[in-house]
C-alpha cells in the first residue's frame, strides 16, 4: 500500500509538471460564470462559448453582464444573463433556483468574482470589511450549496475557484482580501478532499491563483523597481488562457506565473523571518501603498464605491452603478 501511495505522488508530480495531459471537451456543458460583466469573467465567459458551452453570466451590473452575453452569442452558444449580488445568500439561492428552471442543472461552476475595499484597515469602513470577505468567500459556500447536490446526484461537474496569490502568501494593507482569499483557498481544498473521500470522481476541481493582473483592480502596486520586468502584472488574456488550459486538462490548481509557486513553498519552508527578509527586499511590504493612495484620491473625488471585480472579476474597478456588488 505504502508502495502505490509513492507512486501516486511521483506520477502526479511529474506528470502534471511534464506530462503533456489530454484536454477534455466541454461542448454541450452548461457553465456558470460570476463576475461574467468584467475583464476576467468576460473571457472566460468568451472561452468557454469557443469550447462548445452554453452559458449562465451573472454579475451585479446589468449593462456589462449582458454585453460579455451579446459576444458570447455571437459565438452561437445559448447564453443566459441574471443580475445577482454575490454579497446576499438569499440573493444567490434565488437566482439558483431561476437557473434550474430557466435552463436546466449547470455543470460547470466558475467562482470567479471578487471585490477589495482599497483602504488601510483602522481605516476601513466596517460594511466595506465584511462585503469583501461576503463576496469573495462567504458566497463560494452558498454557490456550492446552490449547485454542488445537482452534480454529485450525477456525479458529474467542475468547481471553479479562481483564488489568487494573496490566498497563498500576504501582503501588507489589504487585510481583508488577503484574509478573504486564503478562506477561498481553503474552502475550496477542503471542498475537494470531501469530494475525494465520497468518491466522486466525476466532480472535478481547479484552483486557480494568479498574480495581480492588469484589470485596474490593484493599479498602482508596485514591487521593488528592479524586479518589475521579471514579475510584471498578468495579461487579462493569458491569465484566462493559462486557467482554461488547467481547467480543460482536469488540474487540481495553478498558480500564474508558476514563478508563484515559489514564494508559496518557500512561506511554508523558511523561516518567518527570513521570509520577511526576502519580502523586504522586494518591496512587498509596501507595495500596495500607491495603490492605496490611488484610491484615496479617487474617494477625495466622490467616488463611493469598493473595487468591485465582480464586475470585473479577479481584479476589477470601481463600480458607481452597483456598490451592492
Amino acid at each position: 500500500m505504502t508502495d502505490y501511495y509513492l507512486f501516486v505522488i511521483i506520477y502526479y508530480v511529474f506528470g502534471e509538471t511534464f506530462l503533456r495531459p489530454r484536454l477534455k471537451c466541454v461542448d454541450g456543458e452548461l457553465c456558470l460564470i460570476t463576475g461574467a460583466g468584467g475583464a476576467l469573467g468576460r473571457l472566460f465567459a468568451l472561452e468557454f462559448a469557443k469550447e462548445g458551452a452554453d452559458l449562465v453570466l451573472w454579475d451585479c451590473n446589468s449593462d456589462a453582464n449582458e454585453h460579455t452575453a451579446r459576444l458570447a452569442r455571437e459565438l452561437g452558444v445559448q447564453v443566459r444573463a441574471y443580475t445577482v449580488d454575490l454579497s446576499k445568500r438569499e440573493s444567490i439561492y434565488e437566482a439558483a433556483e431561476e437557473v434550474r428552471a430557466d435552463v436546466g442543472c449547470v455543470s460547470i461552476l466558475v467562482n470567479n468574482a471578487g471585490v477589495v475595499a482599497g483602504r488601510r484597515l483602522l481605516d476601513c469602513p466596517d460594511e466595506l470589511l465584511e462585503r469583501t470577505l461576503l463576496v469573495n468567500c462567504h458566497a463560494l459556500f452558498w454557490m456550492t450549496k446552490a449547485f454542488l447536490p445537482q452534480m454529485k446526484v450525477k456525479n458529474h461537474g467542475h468547481m471553479v475557484t479562481v483564488a489568487s496569490a494573496l490566498g497563498l502568501f500576504s501582503t501588507a494593507c489589504v487585510e481583508d482580501y488577503c484574509a478573504s482569499k486564503f478562506g477561498a483557498v481553503g474552502f475550496h481544498e477542503s471542498l475537494t478532499h470531501e469530494l475525494l473521500a465520497e468518491n466522486l470522481s466525476g466532480i472535478k476541481t481547479t484552483l486557480v491563483c494568479p498574480y495581480i493582473v492588469d484589470t485596474g483592480m490593484f493599479a498602482g502596486c508596485e514591487i521593488r523597481k528592479e524586479l518589475r520586468g521579471l514579475i510584471p502584472p498578468l495579461e487579462p488574456l493569458y491569465t484566462v488562457q493559462q486557467a482554461m488550459k488547467a481547467i480543460l486538462a482536469e488540474q487540481r490548481m495553478i498558480c500564474i506565473p508558476r514563478l508563484m509557486y515559489i514564494p508559496f513553498l518557500t512561506r511554508a519552508l523558511l523561516p518567518w523571518e527570513a521570509n520577511v527578509a526576502t519580502y523586504r527586499f522586494m518591496g512587498g511590504d509596501k507595495c500596495m501603498l500607491p495603490f492605496i493612495k490611488n484610491i484615496e484620491m479617487k474617494n477625495s473625488s466622490h467616488v463611493q464605491s469598493p473595487l468591485d471585480s465582480s464586475s470585473l472579476s479577479q481584479p476589477g474597478l470601481f463600480m458607481d452603478k452597483c456598490k451592492d456588488q
